[in-house]
């Protein structure tokens, strides 16, 4: 087998079959269609409480003293975007990690277009590795922006310590050096955190997508695609092997070093990305008749129904898995360093 066959697959590589015509009024009026329009429309209702109760609502420091305490699940600071969890880690480790991902994510996303086309795009699995590897370039930009911002922090605070220093004897020295650091210090921690812009709250929005949204694919392709190629003797390439395994890689080495929140209220989002995946299949479908990128999804069969009721259903459990990850990592490096760690309690 050569390697370029062993990238692209063999000869006899996947491609559902059509089953009826899309585009005729009968495929569409029909008890079928209702109830996944109805299992749809739920998903996004559900969805838009959620946000609507949470995201928008509003901002603690107005209002009581017991908002003033309690700080939204969903608030973001500007240095968690690119800070590490452990302050023993340097922040340009966590921006080497996030440049190498998105340049190796980059790379398979370009040679899986020149060898499959445009077409690729028609997958609910190109779409979420499309995200993630957004997700990694902006993440570069904020950690390369926090990076330019911590190294100047650095350089100001030590000319500052250097001229309290002075030119005095040792032992005044010795002192003012001491009273230079606490001063430093109190500044420290009297400075007040920036809370995130507008593309900080994008970046996180998105990180959350991707966690709910990685885990339900490689769930479904590996335990449920995977099964039925086997079956009709398919075989399976390098590079559908990868993006189905890289990226969950990628995510779970970006969750054990970033600081990122994970409140549970953004599954929101994970939900709405799927239900506009579903549309744009089913506006695609009734204008062109063409096959179903997933066999399940085909709303001819009796079993749609059942179908989408589960995969919306399934959503729960993916971002759940997620959140249990989140709360793991929580859990073991505030016993293992808990004077370097400094994320927050999971929510």
């Amino acid at each position: 087998m050569s390697f370029l066959t062993f990238i692209t697959g063999s000869t006899k590589s996947w491609q559902p079959a059509m089953t009826v015509n899309t585009t005729t009024a009968s495929y569409w009026l029909n008890w079928r269609v209702l109830l996944c329009c109805i299992w749809v429309l739920m998903s996004m209702v559900f969805a838009s409480v959620l946000i609507t109760k949470h995201e928008c609502r509003r901002n603690p420091e107005e209002g009581n003293a017991e908002n003033q305490r309690r700080e939204s699940p969903g608030i973001l600071y500007e240095d968690d975007l690119w800070k590490p969890c452990l302050t023993s880690i340097h922040p340009g480790w966590l921006l080497l990690f996030r440049v190498f991902a998105f340049l190796v994510l980059l790379l398979m996303l370009i040679l899986n277009v020149i060898v499959d086309g445009g077409s690729i795009f028609y997958f609910y699995t190109q779409w979420t590795f499309t995200l993630i590897t957004i997700y990694f370039g902006l993440g570069s930009l904020l950690s390369m922006h926090g990076c330019y911002n911590y190294m100047n922090h650095q350089t100001n605070d030590d000319q500052h310590f250097d001229t309290e220093l002075g030119s005095y004897g040792p032992s005044t020295t010795l002192q003012t050096s001491h009273n230079a650091m606490k001063g430093m210090n109190l500044n420290q921690e009297n400075r007040v955190r920036q809370k995130a812009g507008f593309f900080g709250y994008v970046f996180q929005i998105i990180f959350q997508m991707n966690a709910g949204a990685v885990m339900l694919t490689d769930t479904v392709f590996w335990f449920i695609i995977v099964p039925f190629l086997a079956i009709k003797d398919y075989n399976l390439n390098f590079l559908i092997i990868n993006m189905h395994s890289i990226n969950a890689v990628f995510l779970l080495g970006e969750t054990a070093l970033n600081c990122l929140r994970f409140p549970w209220f953004r599954i929101g989002y994970f939900f709405l990305w799927t239900a506009v995946y579903v549309i744009f299949q089913w506006v695609v479908h009734a204008c062109v008749s063409t096959w179903w990128p997933y066999p399940f999804l085909d709303l001819s069969s009796s079993y749609a129904p059942l179908w989408y009721s589960t995969v919306a259903l399934m959503h729960i459990p993916c971002y759940g898995i997620f959140v249990l990850i989140m709360k793991g990592k929580h859990s073991l490096l505030s016993k293992c360093f808990p004077q370097s760690y400094r994320c927050a309690q999971p929510q």
